[in-house]
């Protein structure tokens, strides 16, 4: 069937559609309210404003469609082709299949599984946990709290099971061997549920009623039991962040962006606390709008996901805010309600989510730029050391020589990857500072620099190294204060014992003396301390040169040039003869008599 016949017997009833090129492979995804006025509008004469769907459309050599029976069915629909297809023109979840869920099983003793595919069973799923670690800690705080079984047994059985190591360290209560029941088990998954939907606080009293209750039935070995478990689960609240002083269930969404490039973070607040952070990455077009790239990840985020609370927080509204709204309220059965704060406690807190976003975009593109060029293990432990965000690859290092009374300079080096870029090197003379003042001197220099920076001229390097201590440290935080400049890494090397300091840090840091991160640091700063040094002695040579030439009648700057050009010093210029300054060009019988005179007349 050819592509106007397809067009002309579209049905008007909400859908699905996809668009192919010409090799039949599926390059869009999108849903409609209506499938005939929405298709046929990708074939219209009119040149698209948009250039993504400009370029979508240059593409298009045929499409399908699949009806539903309302809006809402092809919402969801359309998520979940975008996640099996991945078209190139749709913004994607990068492949989730990576990240674990936790898999509560459906059986009449289930267990806890750490599984990577959501599959359409009755089993309960929380995830996708993107930070492995942390789901492998959460996962041992369930089991170390509640006696769940980790044996792969079909139960309830009819053949002889061994009771494992698991029960006799009461990490089980042995239901292979009928020693609890279906009903007191179910009653435990409740609370593994609970504690996973992050209700803390639901759990401990809960727990709290059952142990008061077998105290006072004098079944004082369950009710120890319980009061470990209590116990257990305090030692974890409190080891948690609280978030704000609403007792409510909300996620806080907010995503950063570079081109393609989408970092997405979703901050879990269960009861007031802060109880997990997801981070994803998304793909999409640098066209993709940000309400866009909210509704793709919002529906991909809670298509599987056990947990959705009644409040969501995000950066911006959608298009199809309402029928999102309408969808989330259905899967958690109540009503869910989508903020978008512009002040206050919540805004804060999006901020919060915003920020960890851009770190993990950042995060992103730089291991993307360490495929193309490995980083030094180094800087890997610089970053350590220092507590650092991002990787120190570019390095920027400040010194002050100030050793007399006139010729004070600044001294700047560059370090990429540990090694030394001299072409951005950078030496200042001292301007605005009388006399031997090293920290108005280091502020002079970096504010100096970073003016430029802040011009465009140049990157921000992601360290600055000064060399000094506290002082100096903080009259360079100032400078950069002073220009607005927030975000920048700073720290000072001291010279006396090598010590390292931060800002806002009234102790050095504590490393080793033969980490190879601080001996990085001092081969850093006394680069930075040569190449002051010699600048210094430079124009000191050149001053003292200066000064006594000046002495001479007849010479002024010309003259000093050539002289200095032919000997190449002072001293040399003592030693020659009347003839040999007579033949140099521009030096008369009289200027060569007052040279030879002022350098051999007796004093």
């Amino acid at each position: 069937m050819n592509l106007k016949t397809k067009l002309e017997n579209l049905p008007a009833k909400p859908g699905v559609y996809l668009m192919k090129d010409s090799s039949s492979r599926i390059i869009y995804a999108g849903k409609a309210k209506s499938l005939r006025s929405r298709v046929r509008a990708y074939f219209h004469d009119t040149p698209p404003y948009h250039p993504k769907l400009s370029a979508l459309i240059s593409k298009i050599s045929d499409f399908d469609v699949l009806a539903t029976d309302s809006e809402m069915e092809a919402l969801i629909l359309e998520a979940n082709l975008i996640k099996e297809y991945k078209p190139r023109y749709n913004v994607n979840l990068k492949d989730d299949k990576r990240y674990p869920y936790l898999k509560v099983t459906d059986e009449p003793f289930p267990k806890v599984l750490v599984v990577r595919r959501v599959k359409k069973d009755k089993a309960k799923y929380f995830g996708p946990y993107t930070n492995v670690k942390a789901m492998r800690h959460t996962l041992r705080i369930l089991r170390k709290v509640f006696p769940i079984r980790s044996c792969n047994y079909a139960l309830p059985s009819t053949r002889k099971i061994k009771l494992c190591l698991d029960y006799h360290i009461k990490r089980c209560l042995g239901p292979c061997e009928g020693k609890i029941s279906q009903e007191e088990y179910r009653e435990i998954i409740k609370n593994v549920l609970v504690f996973l939907s992050g209700k803390n606080n639901l759990l401990m009293k809960h727990l709290k009623e059952r142990m008061n209750r077998y105290s006072a039935g004098e079944k004082f070995e369950r009710a120890a039991y319980n009061r470990d478990q209590i116990k257990a689960l305090e030692s974890v609240i409190e080891k948690q962040k609280v978030a704000d002083t609403e007792q409510v269930e909300r996620d806080i969404i907010a995503f950063a962006r570079k081109k393609k490039d989408i970092s997405a973070v979703a901050l879990q607040i269960r009861e007031g606390v802060l109880i997990g952070r997801q981070n994803f990455h998304l793909t999409g077009f640098k066209e993709s709008t940000d309400q866009e790239i909210l509704s793709t990840f919002l529906r991909q985020y809670y298509m599987h996901s056990a947990v959705i609370p009644p409040e969501i927080i995000l950066p911006s509204s959608m298009d199809d805010q309402e029928m999102i709204v309408d969808w989330l309220s259905s899967k958690r059965d109540g009503k869910v309600k989508i903020i978008l704060p512009q002040r206050g406690d919540k805004f804060k807190l999006l901020e919060m989510a915003g920020y960890n976003a851009q770190l993990s975009l950042n995060e992103l593109l730089l291991q993307r730029s360490e495929a193309k060029k490995k980083v030094p293990l180094t800087i890997n432990a610089l970053k350590k050391d220092l507590y650092l965000s991002l990787l120190p690859r570019k390095i920027a290092a400040f010194d002050i020589s100030n050793l007399g009374a006139s010729d004070a300079v600044g001294s700047l080096v560059f370090f990429q990857d540990g090694r030394p870029k001299k072409s951005q090197y950078r030496r200042f003379k001292i301007k605005t500072v009388e006399g031997q003042d090293d920290f108005a001197m280091m502020a002079e220099v970096v504010h100096r620099h970073f003016t430029r920076l802040t011009e465009g001229k140049q990157e921000y390097p992601d360290l600055i190294l000064i060399d000094g201590g506290k002082g100096q440290l903080s009259s360079a935080v100032q400078a950069l204060n002073r220009l607005g400049v927030k975000s920048q890494s700073v720290v000072a090397l001291a010279k006396r014992l090598d010590e390292v300091f931060l800002p806002q840090r009234s102790d050095p840091l504590m490393i080793p003396k033969d980490s190879a991160s601080l001996r990085l640091l001092q081969r850093i700063r006394d680069e930075a301390h040569r190449f002051a040094v010699e600048y210094h002695r430079k124009l000191s040579k050149k001053r003292t040169i200066k000064s006594e030439l000046d002495q001479i009648v007849g010479i002024g700057e010309a003259r000093r040039k050539v002289l200095l050009k032919h000997f190449g010093s002072v001293e040399k210029i003592k030693k020659a003869g009347f003839e040999e300054l007579l033949r140099l060009e521009g030096i008369n019988k009289r200027v060569a008599e007052n040279i030879h005179r002022y350098f051999h007349s007796p004093s």
